[in-house]
């Protein structure tokens, strides 16, 4: 009774492998798969192509509103005239002129060249 019963699920092991085999083998089968992996790459891409849509116009929508808002900005107004370079200017020259008034030179008479003294020269032994 053990031997009959062994032998049966031998024989259906044995089916069930000869007919995965042939599934495998087929053409069919691959056809099929071919075509839901061109479905997932067409999904893959669509997916991509409306995240890279959708962030484009973010990007876009941001630099107009940007452009607009800093159109009217005083400080980019300042910035586009170039007054702070002007005035940085002025107040440097004017800075330049002070100094250049409050200057005085002293003149130490003993350091002064005198052409009729020589220089004593240090001796070498």
């Amino acid at each position: 009774f053990v031997l009959s019963n062994d032998t049966a699920l031998n024989s259906l092991l044995s089916k069930l492998l000869q007919d995965y085999l042939e599934q495998t083998n087929s053409s069919a089968p691959s056809q099929v798969r071919s075509a839901s992996s061109d479905l997932e790459i067409i999904y893959v891409l669509l997916m991509i192509g409306l995240f890279g849509f959708f962030t484009v116009g973010v990007m876009l929508t941001n630099i107009r509103a940007r452009r607009l808002e800093d159109s009217h900005d005083p400080y980019n107004t300042y910035i586009a005239t170039d007054i702070w370079r002007k005035k940085d200017r002025e107040y440097f020259q004017a800075k330049l002129i002070e100094n250049y008034k409050l200057c005085c030179v002293f003149e130490n008479q003993l350091a002064v060249e005198q052409p009729s003294m020589q220089i004593p020269e240090a001796k070498s032994s």
